[in-house]
């Protein structure tokens, strides 16, 4: 008998949920989301996000809209929110290798203070794509 066992990899996001913004607050808006990375044992793997789904959006300047409004947001790799996550592997992306059990990893959300935006709900779409 014999058998080859598969490398594969499954990821599992959950968007930030931000809240309430104020456009008159002098504080930044943040927010923390989990991805989970599920691969076969001594996978190395890379996790990358995308700009969104908004026109014009880069990984760099994302922004969530409603019709034409535009409100800017950005997503990290750190706590200090000062590592961009994107999706450039060895640049912006996250790496990680497969254990035994799945491996959380936290994305950093900020909406940046002092936005003088009209009062909408702002939305996005951003996708996680796992390379291993």
């Amino acid at each position: 008998m014999s058998a080859t066992v598969l490398s594969t990899c499954v990821i599992v996001a959950t968007p930030p949920a931000f809240g309430d913004y104020d456009p008159n607050s002098v504080v930044d808006l943040d927010a923390t989301s989990s991805i989970t990375a599920s691969c076969t044992v001594g996978t190395d793997y890379d996790i990358g996000l995308d700009a969104g789904t908004a026109s014009g959006a880069t990984v760099t300047t994302r922004q969530m809209t409603n019709g034409t409004d535009t409100l800017s947001d950005a997503l990290y790799r750190d706590a200090a929110r000062t590592q961009n996550w994107g999706q450039t592997i060895n640049t912006d992306t996250v790496s990680g290798t497969g254990e035994l059990l799945p491996t959380v990893h936290t994305a950093y959300g900020r909406i940046p203070q002092g936005q003088n935006v009209p009062a909408l709900l702002y939305t996005d779409t951003i996708t996680a794509t796992i390379t291993f």
